[in-house]
């Protein structure tokens, strides 16, 4: 009995289930989900309602993520950006958004062998979400974490050219 126990430990702890999220999985899904893809398993680029979104895998580090393009940096305001930074903490939940090459970025991060596929699907669509909501409620789902009060949106000029 007690051999059995420490197997199933080891079986849970190491990843060895057949439910570990894979490139081979990832892949399915992604093409399942999106109007187009291309790319390779553990590379991929794929569409959804005219949003781009970049898959990344890396299998032996277990690390993935998920991210799509929102705006150019130098064509957001202090303010925007300083909006997006507290959606990090209330309403981003487990997208964020993050700065590489002078893109602003909606960020889903993970490691890859703990996901379900009901966790991928989630995590595409909260990307989905913050890009479409970014300078608006910055929002990538309903939910807000408790502590901010939503503001009651302003007549600000949207910056111009916001999409990538």
């Amino acid at each position: 009995m007690k051999y059995f126990l420490l197997i199933a430990l080891c079986v849970s702890t190491f990843g060895f289930s057949q439910n570990t999220m894979t490139n081979v999985k990832l892949d399915a899904i992604y093409t399942t989900i999106s109007d187009s893809i291309s790319g390779e398993k553990g590379r991929w680029q794929f569409h959804i309602d005219n949003t781009t979104f970049l898959s990344l895998t890396d299998e032996n580090n277990n690390r993935m993520r998920i991210i799509s393009p929102v705006a150019y940096v130098d064509k957001l305001n202090e303010n925007v950006l300083k909006e997006a930074l507290i959606a990090n903490f209330h309403t981003a939940l487990d997208v964020k958004n993050a700065i590489s090459d002078d893109i602003l970025w909606a960020v889903f991060i993970h490691p890859l062998k703990e996901l379900t596929i009901d966790q991928v699907k989630d995590a595409v669509s909260q990307v989905f979400y913050a890009n479409a909501n970014f300078g608006t409620t910055y929002a990538s789902t309903s939910l807000v974490f408790p502590g901010k009060e939503p503001k009651e949106e302003k007549e600000e000029p949207k910056p111009e050219n916001k999409k990538i």
